[in-house]
């Protein structure tokens, strides 16, 4: 906890003992993965990645510029809204995709989940598998590894 009741980031006790996949390396691209299951977790976020960035900023609407200053400071590209699209790319937040959940994005999320279920080797899981049994189980693993 921080100052008085808040809550705050601790590395040490929430990052640094979450149970990850056992052999998982992150940062690569899925082609260099020897392990499938890591692969695979690559493949979906990168899919994923891929439809919310083409949802956030589609290319008919956008254009994507960089300053010769920004350039010079390694600024990557950035968004800049073509002429009368200014007011919808303001409407397309990742908080507006989220609470309308289109069919697309939820497909894209368990088509995650289950890569990532079979990295820790859940041969049983499903989507509709409860929240409470995932948490159960990764605090099972926590506690494994930290006991």
């Amino acid at each position: 906890m921080g100052v008085g009741n808040d809550p705050r980031y601790t590395p040490s006790t929430t990052f640094e003992t979450f149970p990850f996949p056992e052999g998982l390396t992150l940062n690569l691209a899925p082609a260099d993965y020897t392990n499938t299951a890591a692969a695979d977790i690559s493949t979906a976020a990168q899919k994923l990645n891929e439809l919310r960035d083409n949802w956030l900023n589609p290319p008919e609407w956008t254009d994507w510029l960089r300053t010769p200053e920004e350039e010079k400071a390694g600024y990557p590209l950035r968004p800049v809204a073509k002429p009368d699209h200014e007011a919808e790319l303001k409407k397309r937040t990742l908080t507006n995709l989220y609470n309308a959940r289109p069919v697309w994005l939820d497909n894209a999320h368990k088509t995650l989940d289950v890569a990532v279920a079979k990295a820790y080797g859940w041969n049983d899981y499903t989507p509709q598998m409860a929240d409470e049994e995932i948490l159960r189980r990764l605090l099972v693993l926590n506690l494994a590894r930290t006991g």
